[in-house]
Formats: C-alpha cells, structure tokens, sequence
C-alpha cells in the first residue's frame, strides 16, 4: 500500500526500509525520553535490526517520506480479537508539527477500518504533554495509567 497524502509518500515498509526506521525510531525516541524526563532506557532505543525485521515481516509497518528522505514511522499488530496495538511511531525532532504523523495515523485508522479493527490500543509517557495532545487531536483517550515501567505511561484507545 502505497498513499501520496498532503505531499507526503507512505508506504508499508519492506526490509530495505529497516536502517530509516531505525534512524526515525532512535531520533524519535531521544525526544521522547528527554521530554517526558525518563531516567533509564526504554526499549525502541535498543532494537536490533532483527528485531526491526521481525516487526516488518509480521507487522503492519509503514514508514513516511517527504522529497524521497524517510521522516516518520509506525508499527501496528492487529490481534485475532479485532484489537491492535500501536508502537514505535516517531517523525524525527527536526520535521515534526508539518502534518507527517497526522498523515501516518491517517494510513493507520484507514487500515484499522479496513481489517475491521475495533480498538487500537498504545503507551506513551503521560508527562509528554504535546504528544498526548497530539494522540487526543486524532481520537485517542487514556483509559489507564502505570509506572510499571518506571515512568508514568498513559495506555490510550481509539474505538472505531
């Protein structure tokens, strides 16, 4: 699946796309860590390029482009019980707020509604205020909350 939306080129990710997804996830994820004041590692900065592989071949994994340079991606599992659960998305710190995640989630909810998906679930650090805002602007809400990780994460819905 291939979508050219606001300028912007998504495609499903295939195993050459593995090093961009890479660079988008750790480039992202610095963010997160820095602005939500997480002391300690999270998991999507110590992914190998197995696991990256993994996900592309099992997941729905689709990766943005912007004038042929990767900017943003997300991964999305669909389980058998009409649930899925979100992860790894990210732009990179220098291309966010240009309507590229907007875009990425708009990929997602269209392949949620396709495949009959009535819940997509994901975790984020409930001190990130901009991206909580974000994930509300797009239809989410938090339906629970837990440090089980060592940081404040917010589990948040959208019900389709």
């Amino acid at each position: 699946m291939s979508k050219n939306l606001y300028g912007f080129t998504i495609k499903r990710a295939t195993v050459e796309d593995i090093p961009d997804i890479q660079d988008i996830t750790a480039d992202a994820f610095y963010r997160y860590v820095k602005e939500s004041g997480i002391k300690g590692e999270v998991d999507a900065l110590n992914e190998s390029y197995e696991d990256v592989k993994k996900d592309v071949e099992t997941k729905y994994v689709f990766i943005a482009f912007v004038n042929g340079e990767a900017l943003g991606s997300v991964r999305v599992e669909i389980r058998d019980d009409n649930t899925a659960y979100l992860t790894r998305f990210g732009v990179k710190s220098n291309n966010q707020n240009n309507g590229i995640g907007k875009t990425l989630m708009s990929v997602v909810d269209k392949v949620m509604k396709e495949n009959k998906v009535k819940r997509l679930e994901l975790h984020t650090a409930s001190k990130y205020i901009p991206l909580v805002r974000f994930y509300y602007g797009r239809g989410f809400y938090i339906e629970s909350v837990s440090s089980k990780r060592g940081y404040l994460r917010a589990l948040l819905v959208k019900e389709y």
